[in-house]
């Protein structure tokens, strides 16, 4: 069941617990908007398994999911509520606030994965405590529905997330040597996105994983964004990202072109396409271009040519076997000409 199929449905799962539950956000704020990087990952870590959103079917697939952390050199906590399923989410929304919470109030949790995306992750965003988020800057990973947390945690915390590979499936070598460059041995200036290596021959190119320049030029600015989907359900929210300045990645799956159209459409009315001083879009998975309709290259075009700002489309960001790991909040910079997105400064300490 696809996100729309989902929403369609209608929202009937009640708000179990909801007496017990605090929307701690409406009483915290960071005092200050610093931002905070979390320690960089390393052999023997523990990594806090959570499931924020929807859960995976089966039991199996979570235990396969604990496997492939291991794999990496990383221990597993758990979280309480792991193996929970509420309908089409991972438990209750205090069930699963409490264990993103938890995650960051233990000393012998180094890192937290986030399960897979779904829906669910915008119902938990005032239940979390970003008081206490900002005293334990951990590193938080995941991609999806988990870009509305990863703003949250920017816009309260001050906290780099990082939008990547959820713990759930497999690590290609691309994604592992992306995720290696930005959580276990960084470096400034260090290019991210750019399309898997291929064994050049007369006569084949690359063709899946090509750049598309819309529009040229060179831009720097801290990287805000993620699922399109969810950047534009915190619009007008306490968690709406900060736009201002900013390098905007966008990406998506399963969402035709009109409604690819729709929801920058609404960032463009809303005045945050204008706001930012360039535009990566990742990966547009899933998407049907077939009957009465324009493409998303001609899409993208249309909302993003008239903004005079440099903008790329292709990174390898998204619904993807090869997946790169963008940091929130870090300095970098956009070359159109060139198609790359370059970090300007490392994201963990």
């Amino acid at each position: 069941m696809n996100r729309r199929q989902i929403l369609k449905t209608g929202i009937t799962v009640t708000l179990a617990g909801a007496t017990s539950l605090m929307p701690l956000a409406a009483t915290f704020a960071a005092s200050d908007n610093r931002l905070r990087k979390p320690h960089r990952l390393t052999a023997g870590d523990t990594v806090g398994l959570i499931a924020p959103a929807s859960n995976k079917l089966e039991d199996e697939n979570i235990r396969f999911a604990v496997d492939v952390v291991r794999s990496l050199g990383f221990g597993v906590k758990e979280g309480k509520h792991l193996y929970r399923r509420d309908q089409y989410l991972a438990g209750t929304d205090a069930e699963r606030a409490a264990d993103v919470n938890a995650m960051f109030g233990d000393p012998d949790v180094d890192a937290i994965f986030c399960l897979r995306g779904g829906y669910g992750t915008p119902r938990i965003l005032p239940y979390l405590d970003y008081k206490l988020i900002a005293k334990n800057a951990k590193i938080f990973l995941g991609s999806s529905d988990i870009t509305a947390i990863l703003a949250a945690l920017q816009v309260k915390s001050g906290l780099v997330g990082f939008h990547g590979t959820n713990a759930g499936q497999n690590f290609s070598d691309y994604t592992l040597a992306e995720f290696k460059k930005v959580l276990v041995n960084p470096s400034p200036n260090t290019r991210i996105g750019a399309a898997p290596p291929i064994m050049p021959r007369a006569g084949f190119v690359e063709k899946t994983n090509r750049i598309t320049r819309i529009s040229g030029g060179t831009a720097t600015g801290h990287l805000v964004g993620g699922n399109l989907s969810l950047v534009v359900t915190l619009v007008g929210t306490p968690y709406e990202p900060d736009f201002d300045g900013g390098i905007l990645f966008l990406e998506d799956t399963g969402e035709a072109p009109y409604r690819v159209d729709r929801m920058l459409t609404q960032l463009w009315l809303a005045g945050k396409l204008q706001q930012v001083a360039g535009i990566a879009f990742g990966k547009f998975t899933k998407t049907s271009d077939e009957g009465n309709t324009f493409s998303i290259e001609e899409v993208i075009r249309m909302r993003c040519e008239p903004l005079g700002i440099p903008v790329i489309r292709g990174l390898m960001i998204g619904h993807v076997k090869d997946q790169t790991v963008v940091p929130i909040g870090i300095e970098a910079e956009l070359n159109a000409d060139a198609g790359t997105l370059t970090l300007l400064e490392s994201a963990v300490t």
